[in-house]
């Protein structure tokens, strides 16, 4: 899988939440490891999501992953606390922000 297969993916996948209810400003940035490596981000503003191929510097939280965790993730497959336990997902800064991407892979089923 490219990098390009991995992104389109992705986006897909979290361009489905429902963050209408979100009115903070939440900035993740994703850096993908291994096959498809790459690195890009998803942010919340106004109620609205994000999802961009770049680096993003004012973030909140980064997260570092293999593609295969980040969709298992995204699924609602893997717990995210859970593959950090298991040293799948290494996330840094605001770990409270960071907990919220939880409510985004929730408010994707909510939205199915």
């Amino acid at each position: 899988m490219t990098y390009a297969d991995m992104f389109a993916k992705v986006k897909g996948m979290l361009m489905d939440a429902d963050v209408s209810d979100l009115h903070e400003h939440l900035a993740y940035q994703f850096n993908i490891t291994g096959e498809a490596e790459g690195i890009f981000y998803a942010e919340v503003r106004d109620g609205q999501l994000y999802v961009e191929p770049y680096e993003y510097f004012d973030r909140d939280a980064m997260f570092t992953c293999s593609a295969e965790t980040l969709f298992k993730i995204a699924d609602g497959k893997t717990d995210p606390i859970l593959a950090v336990t298991l040293g799948k997902l290494k996330v840094e800064g605001n770990i409270e922000k960071a907990l919220r991407l939880r409510e985004l892979i929730d408010s994707k089923k909510k939205g199915k």
